[in-house]
């Protein structure tokens, strides 16, 4: 039941929400509308749930009582929409349904009205059948929003926007649009481009974020803003990614990081109480590189133990080739210890798949026995070794230790990326672990791209150093940067940004943008940065991302109104699909044909 329905002004429809048939209705005569949920025909007496957005209510129809009414009930299907009235009732004590609001009440209906009739739905509204498919489900979105578990969804994420919104206002911050057709930034991941209709050969892009312009608004002189802004990215999809998003974006003008991290170290808590959890304050933080050496992440999930081990310094010198060899060449060997566990052969060469799947060359599984371990490497190591592997990882009589060796930021990966899988494999996540916060400091400032031999940044490129930035060395430095996890998700991340134009283009530089690059792309922000910009920073949150924790969903898909699939097709209205040659024209784009088939 909607607990916040909305005040009603009475109608023709309806005086009364379904969900609002309660002990206070007693007695008296309501009129409401909505959806056949159910039909029940018991001979002379028709059963009728009927379905708002606030609930489920029953109608009874007596043949003494309802007259036509009794008639039309006949002919109710489910999913017709219906006008009814009639006078509340308590129900006999016998027939009370306890798992509804209003379940002691019930409508004995004296006037109906079908407003619109239904075709069979092709799946059903009531409850939930794991065998319709996605593409069933998204086809018909309009059918599969009704569904309890949807609207509940959806209302939830309306709970929560007001609530940021709330918040934010009451701590000074002003909500500001900004533009969705604007132009094409460097901000890391490939823009969806819109044809200029009135300027030919030119484009606009839609906003990856709203970054430049509401670092352009700290330079106005807003100081705080905020926005629900919806954003766009040309990006493989995954179950937290969609072309087409919402983020809550924020920024804040006359601060450090701290300050930022207080203000929404603030906000979460705000908002999770309104939502009935609460979570203390403040944070517990992890640098960058503590994560990845910890947890083989920089998302890492604290709701569980099992953590990696460094085990370089005990192989150091091993002549097991396939460990001393890759320490020789700077790389590292890792572990984790899954603590007593009974798996098949099968079940081992499985773990080998996964970790295969995750980029490892191999993997090693080991059992500890006595001093040593059962492993199809133990007749390759020491007897010192192997004592030095047991007391590094804790391990004890029957442990499982998963050991892989690489690069060191290969290797910290392939682990974590077990950790997770074998986590819900295992059910190594305890239920009473609650809600566990973390944020994320000490970034590197840049990351280097092996495929293309140079610097990215690994925020953007917006992004502050923290303190000097050596343009000769810019492997060495740190970002003033911070992104908040729960339970192992991204939820949110900022950073302060640079406020200094020579700084911002020594920083272009640094990752490959030309000046002429860098003017054309962004050089109205480089131009601003120069009327006085103050220092400044903030965050923004995936608001999809926020909305299915809360909500206890897999993906994204589920609170969103009208997702896309994995494809990034919308199975409802068809996108993305062809256009005619008139539109292609208007805008100057021809097609490239496809190239004729080699004659045989």
């Amino acid at each position: 039941m909607d607990t916040d329905a909305p005040a009603l002004s009475p109608n023709a429809f309806r005086d009364t929400w379904c969900g609002r048939v309660l002990a206070d209705k007693a007695g008296e005569v309501v009129r409401l509308s909505g959806w056949v949920h159910r039909r029940r025909d018991h001979g002379g007496l028709i059963f009728i749930d009927l379905r708002d957005r606030t609930g489920i209510v029953q109608l009874v129809f007596h043949p003494d009582e309802a007259g036509d009414a009794a008639e039309v009930a006949h002919s109710l299907r489910s999913e017709y929409v219906v006008t009814v009235s009639g006078r509340v009732v308590n129900r006999d004590q016998e027939t009370v349904n306890p798992d509804l609001p209003t379940g002691e009440f019930e409508v004995r209906v004296t006037e109906i009205e079908v407003v619109a009739e239904s075709e069979t739905p092709p799946f059903a509204i009531e409850g939930f059948q794991s065998e319709v498919g996605e593409e069933a489900r998204l086809k018909h979105r309009y059918l599969d929003l009704r569904r309890e578990q949807m609207q509940s969804a959806i209302k939830l994420r309306h709970r929560l926007t007001s609530a940021m919104r709330k918040f934010l206002d009451g701590e000074g911050f002003l909500e500001i649009e900004t533009p969705i057709l604007t132009n094409s930034t460097p901000e890391g991941a490939r823009d969806f481009l819109v044809p200029s209709r009135l300027q030919r050969n030119s484009f606009y892009a839609l906003p990856q974020s709203p970054q430049l312009f509401k670092q352009l608004l700290m330079v106005s002189g807003f100081e705080r803003y905020f926005q629900i802004a919806r954003c766009f990215r040309d990006e493989d999809l995954r179950a937290d990614r969609q072309p087409d998003f919402t983020q809550l974006d924020i920024e804040m003008s006359f601060v450090d990081g701290e300050d930022v991290i207080a203000l929404n170290e603030r906000l979460i808590s705000h908002l999770l109480s309104e939502m009935g959890h609460e979570v203390p304050v403040p944070f517990p933080r992890m640098s960058y590189d503590e994560a990845i050496g910890r947890f083989g992440s920089d998302k890492p999930d604290l709701r569980y133990g099992y953590e990696i081990t460094d085990l370089t310094e005990v192989l150091r010198g091993t002549e097991f080739k396939a460990f001393g060899g890759v320490i020789d060449s700077g790389g590292s060997v890792r572990g984790i210890n899954f603590g007593q566990r009974e798996l098949s052969r099968a079940q081992l060469d499985g773990l080998i798949d996964d970790a295969k799947e995750l980029g490892a060359k191999g993997l090693v599984w080991a059992f500890r026995e006595g001093d040593g371990w059962r492993a199809p490497i133990a007749k390759f190591l020491s007897a010192e070794e192997l004592a030095g592997l047991n007391s590094a990882m804790g391990a004890e009589e029957g442990d499982l230790m998963l050991v892989a060796a690489d690069q060191p930021a290969k290797v910290a990966a392939i682990l974590g990326g077990l950790r997770t899988r074998l986590a819900d494999r295992w059910d190594l996540i305890p239920e009473d672990s609650g809600n566990n916060f973390c944020w994320i400091v000490d970034w590197p400032l840049f990351e280097w791209n092996e495929d293309e031999e140079r610097w990215d940044a690994l925020h953007h490129p917006f992004t502050a150093p923290k303190g000097e930035f050596d343009p000769e060395n810019p492997g060495d430095a740190r970002a003033e940067a911070y992104d908040l996890t729960w339970n192992g998700v991204e939820i949110g991340g900022g950073s302060i940004r640079i406020h200094k134009p020579e700084l911002q283009s020594a920083i272009f530089k640094a990752l490959g943008i030309s000046d002429e690059d860098a003017e054309e792309r962004c050089g109205f922000l480089l131009e601003a940065l120069k009327y006085g910009a103050p220092p400044h920073g903030g965050i923004a949150y995936g608001v999809d991302r926020f909305a299915a924790l809360l909500a206890g969903v897999d993906s994204i898909r589920d609170v969103i109104a009208f997702p896309k699939t994995a494809s990034g097709g919308d199975p409802l209205t068809g996108a993305p699909s062809a256009v005619d040659d008139i539109q292609l024209r208007d805008v100057g784009i021809a097609l490239r044909k496809p190239p004729k088939p080699a004659s045989a």
